[in-house]
């Protein structure tokens, strides 16, 4: 595959097929990522449809000055912020859960594992979808795509201390929505 400076030069040319191969080179880790973040398959669809054709529109204000991914998760971040903010409160984490797909599937593990496993995926989703916005967006890039401090400080625009301290605040608050979680159940 072709380097990303390689593909952004001949967009900017009028070579659509280039820009057409980055998007088929990031679109599924971008959606997983902003999945996460939107709440729902559908809206991550969305999100990620729209940076996309946002990108392209930007492509000539890209300075190269990070990795194209990262800019481009950075607007699709904005993108799902911006979106969520529009549409805050209109879904029930129940809808959240059956829009995402979040089905169990039969992986050839024992009952009481998958069950147990579902249960804690199911929290997890929960407690993450509680959290505010800067704190789901820092525990995503950092936990589940794996993204260094250097990367989520240039996504998300913030100084190398406020990922830390926000990622280290993000961390104390998922906890205490999981014990919540957790007590609420076994009262049940």
């Amino acid at each position: 595959m072709r380097e990303d400076a390689q593909l952004i030069d001949e967009a900017l040319q009028g070579d659509a097929e280039s820009f057409g191969e980055m998007v088929r080179k990031y679109q599924d880790r971008l959606f997983n990522t902003v999945l996460h973040v939107a709440g729902c398959r559908e809206e991550a669809e969305d999100v990620v449809q729209e940076a996309f054709v946002q990108a392209y529109l930007k492509l000539a204000s890209f300075q190269h000055n990070s990795a194209f991914y990262t800019w481009l998760y950075r607007i699709a971040f904005n993108v799902a912020i911006s979106r969520r903010r529009r549409r805050k409160g209109e879904t029930s984490l129940e809808q959240h859960r059956e829009a995402a797909g979040l089905e169990p599937m039969d992986d050839g593990e024992a009952p009481d594992e998958r069950v147990l496993r579902e249960e804690r995926a199911e929290l997890l989703s929960c407690a993450l979808q509680r959290l505010n916005e800067e704190h789901r967006a820092i525990l995503v890039l950092r936990e589940m795509e794996g993204c260094c401090y250097e990367t989520i400080s240039e996504i998300l625009d913030l100084p190398l201390g406020t990922v830390r301290s926000r990622l280290h605040r993000a961390r104390l608050e998922l906890r205490a929505e999981l014990k919540d979680a957790l007590l609420e159940r076994s009262t049940d």
